[in-house]
């Protein structure tokens, strides 16, 4: 199948295959979205900023938000490109609700991302990477939902609770505020 070369620079469609491994089967024509998403993964490893991640976050048939994942170049942990791009989508929409919004990204998003985007609400979600792509190159996320399951006693990080009664205080204070935002 034939590649749009300007999705990936100085990338011709066979240099792109053998520095990938793999073969192109999207073109900018079938989903312009999800080719943005692809391109800003690519980009990020050719700049160095973080792992092969990208994201768009599309409204109307519109992009209103990218991301890419800047975990290394930021030394924090939470900046994957699902995450940036939905927080740089709540910015421009001034709501922490992306109810009418799609999200394309490049991978499967990890438990992390997924949790995001559901608590944004996205009306839809696109991967091209599956998380079995991912851990073949060493992202590997599997162990993150053996751990959600697993019994706090039994979790590779010690989790004891604390001081529940005195933390009820704020739960209690949130259910009778008359003038909440729920979310």
């Amino acid at each position: 199948m034939a590649i749009d070369n300007s999705l990936f620079g100085e990338y011709s469609s066979a240099a792109f295959s053998a520095y990938t491994g793999v073969r192109v089967i999207m073109t900018a024509a079938a989903n312009p979205f999800m080719a943005r998403a692809i391109e800003l993964s690519l980009e990020n490893v050719r700049s160095g900023c973080g792992g092969p991640f990208g994201a768009v976050i599309v409204r109307h048939g519109q992009i209103i938000a990218e991301g890419v994942n800047q975990v290394t170049s930021r030394n924090d942990p939470t900046a994957h490109a699902e995450v940036l791009a939905i927080r740089g989508a709540c910015a421009k929409l001034a709501s922490f609700e992306l109810k009418d919004c799609e999200l394309y990204t490049s991978c499967e998003p990890c438990p992390m991302c997924l949790g995001a985007i559901y608590w944004a609400r996205l009306a839809r979600l696109y991967y091209a990477n599956t998380a079995d792509d991912a851990a073949g190159i060493g992202f590997d996320d599997s162990f993150i939902y053996r751990e959600i399951q697993a019994v706090h006693a039994r979790r590779r990080i010690p989790t004891a609770q604390l001081m529940r009664d005195e933390a009820l205080a704020a739960f209690r204070a949130w259910a009778d505020k008359p003038d909440k935002i729920a979310y």
